[in-house]
């Protein structure tokens, strides 16, 4: 009967009054119990005298409750901080109930108002033991007996059995929608093996194979560590996508609700999480010392990268922000965005980097001391055969873009670039390295500091691998890569901002600045990974179809030129490329006909740029046929003889 009304009424909460009420009741049976405890378990004591004083301590109890508040936390959800009230409300009470005892033993103003002090005592130890173990046997009763009735049934272990670990584990028993039973902790440290939380026996990560969980029925392993190393995470993971059961993480504390971590927030491990790098420290005194009172543009400023960098200059004292882009759709989500989080201090305008009389006012308007071009194409299999676009955008955009920031004496205009640059096999790497010779060739005029960053491809992107191979999988596949052997470096949006802003902020001009992009992944074993993450078997239920290599593409890319070394720098991450020699007066030139060539839409344009970069090397594309004509003419040349 009990358990049926339980059942019928398990979405609602018991009320704070009726708390209360027990709660004085308690305290009044415990009153009377001290005094039979006092005197020796008998009644041998003034039993009037009690029945007088019982009112007395209800009240005193009463205010002491409503005062503290212990009697509006939900019983089903009793914690240290519940008992924590608990205890200050029987303090308050004892304090009170000592004072009224002194002040009425001077005044006389209660008549038999006489309480021993080791009546007292043993009283508020009575009456904190009696509240504390009705909530928990109250906790412990509703758990067992709902817990019966609720369809999902799980064994989990949890790996970490650290503070996260234990509060996953709270989460989890805790919560009234479903029937978890938690078999165990797995954790690396020897001294917690073999102990037991919370009744759990804690287990070294020497468990986690087929065995173990195929004979505990394991469903679920939740890896609930706080800022765990993510080489570490990705080979435990891969240890564990093999076996019949779910991976899953809890997000970082500074992600949990209110403070306490909700089950709907431990999420299926995603492939993100794997290639997640080191947590980002947005503030940054150089950068912020840097960025302080001046006025920032940032061209491509709605796009992946771009947006970034405008939500981290946004967390710094800054001047005004303008923000620059063609996508009118893409500003409109970012202005709002910033507008909700409390930022007002930008101005977005739709513009294009290619319309030089257009930008030419907004510099005379807004006079700004630090430019971030991160305007581009940056599509390889588009841009191979849209060389026109490419060039008008990735050069001719970032020569007008520095050319006004020259004109209108910018401190600083900071270039982001791309590991597709070096030794370019395509157009629009060729385009970015391009633009990266004109940036250094400007760095020779005037007094703007001209700085290129350069990196590879960051994760969460558009276009990126990750979010098509999800989709891909929703569609229940198959999965295409281009190439079995297909490598690439990754990094996060985030990081990836936070670099060029530090890069932006020790550059002192001329620099090409190499971020440090960790090991490569091989995009194959990405594939493989996410579907087995999806809950999915390879390639029983999704397969990977292996398409070729795509027009321009390579195989692996690569952070340097033939050539090319890097220094270091105070940061870990950060190198400084020493990058070739250029004849600055006659690439100036040559980057000036193109850009010239490409108004005509003149077909020679590519090969003008693989003049401009020799060791632009077209990749399984038509464009190919170029290189093979620049060999013979090459060969057949009247000097080749003489040689």
């Amino acid at each position: 009967m009990i358990k049926d009304y339980l059942v019928s009424n398990a979405h609602k909460y018991a009320s704070k009054w009726l708390v209360l009420a027990i709660d004085v009741v308690m305290i009044s049976i415990s009153f009377v119990l001290s005094y039979i405890i006092r005197f020796n378990l008998t009644l041998d004591f003034e039993i009037e005298r009690l029945f007088v004083q019982l009112p007395i301590i209800a009240l005193i109890a009463l205010a002491s409750f409503i005062f503290t508040g212990s009697h509006k936390g939900v019983i089903r959800h009793t914690g240290v901080r519940d008992v924590y009230n608990i205890f200050n409300a029987i303090c308050l009470s004892s304090i009170l109930l000592i004072s009224m005892v002194l002040f009425n033993r001077e005044l006389g103003v209660f008549e038999n108002f006489t309480v021993p002090l080791g009546i007292i005592i043993i009283h508020s130890l009575l009456s904190f033991v009696a509240l504390t173990a009705s909530r928990y046997v109250f906790k412990a009763l509703y758990n067992n007996l709902m817990a019966r009735d609720f369809k999902v049934n799980k064994n989990v272990l949890i790996f970490g059995a650290g503070e996260s670990g234990i509060l996953t584990q709270n989460a989890l028993v805790n919560h009234t929608k479903s029937r978890v039973r938690v078999v165990g902790y797995v954790d690396e440290d020897v001294k917690k093996v073999g102990k037991q939380i919370n009744g759990v026996k804690v287990f070294h990560k020497d468990v986690l194979n087929r065995d173990f969980i195929v004979k505990n029925n394991i469903s679920e392993v939740i890896f609930s560590i706080q800022n765990i190393d993510p080489r570490s995470l990705k080979v435990l993971v891969e240890g564990l996508v093999d076996f019949p059961v779910q991976v899953k993480i809890v997000p970082p504390v500074e992600q949990w609700i209110n403070g306490e971590l909700k089950v709907s927030q431990i999420k299926q491990i995603q492939i993100e999480d794997l290639l997640d790098r080191a947590p980002i420290n947005i503030k940054n005194s150089k950068i912020e010392g840097e960025i302080k009172n001046k006025v920032i543009l940032v061209t491509g400023g709605a796009g992946s990268i771009g947006s970034e960098i405008v939500r981290q200059v946004c967390t710094y004292n800054y001047k005004s922000l303008i923000v620059i882009d063609q996508s009118e759709s893409a500003l409109y989500d970012l202005q709002q965005e910033l507008k909700q989080n409390g930022y007002h201090n930008f101005m977005p305008i739709v513009g294009d980097v290619r319309d030089k009389n257009r930008l030419n006012n907004l510099f005379q308007e807004y006079k700004p001391n630090i430019v971030f071009h991160a305007a581009a194409y940056k599509h390889v299999p588009l841009m191979e055969y849209n060389a026109y676009e490419a060039i008008k955008i990735n050069v001719a955009g970032t020569k007008v873009v520095a050319d006004l920031s020259i004109s209108h004496n910018v401190d600083k205009f900071i270039f982001i670039s791309t590991d597709k640059a070096v030794n370019p096999t395509n157009v629009m790497g060729a385009t970015k390295r391009i633009a990266e010779m004109y940036i250094s060739c400007m760095q020779q005029k005037g007094k703007t500091k001209f700085i290129t960053t350069r990196f590879g491809n960051v994760l969460g992107s558009n276009g990126s691998v990750i979010p098509l191979f999800k989709k891909q999988i929703e569609k229940g596949g198959p999965l295409t890569v281009t190439h079995e052997n297909v490598t690439r470096f990754f990094m996060t949006i985030p990081e990836a901002s936070q670099l060029v802003l530090e890069a932006g902020a020790m550059g002192e001009g001329g620099e090409i600045f190499i971020f440090d992009m960790g090991e490569s992944v091989k995009i194959f074993d990405l594939a493989k990974n996410m579907i087995k993450l999806s809950g999915l078997r390879y390639p029983e239920d999704i397969d990977i179809k292996i398409t070729g290599l795509r027009p321009g593409e390579k195989l692996y890319e690569e952070l340097l030129a033939n050539g090319e070394n890097t220094l270091p720098t105070y940061h870990k991450k950060i190198m400084i490329g020493k990058t070739r020699e250029l004849d600055y007066t006659l690439v100036h030139a040559k980057i000036d006909e193109l850009c010239v060539s490409n108004m005509f839409f003149n077909e020679s344009t590519v090969s003008l740029m693989k003049e401009i970069v020799p060791e632009f090397i077209s990749n399984n594309s038509e464009l190919c046929l170029l290189d093979k004509k620049k060999q013979n003419t090459t060969k057949n040349h009247p000097l080749k003889k003489v040689l």
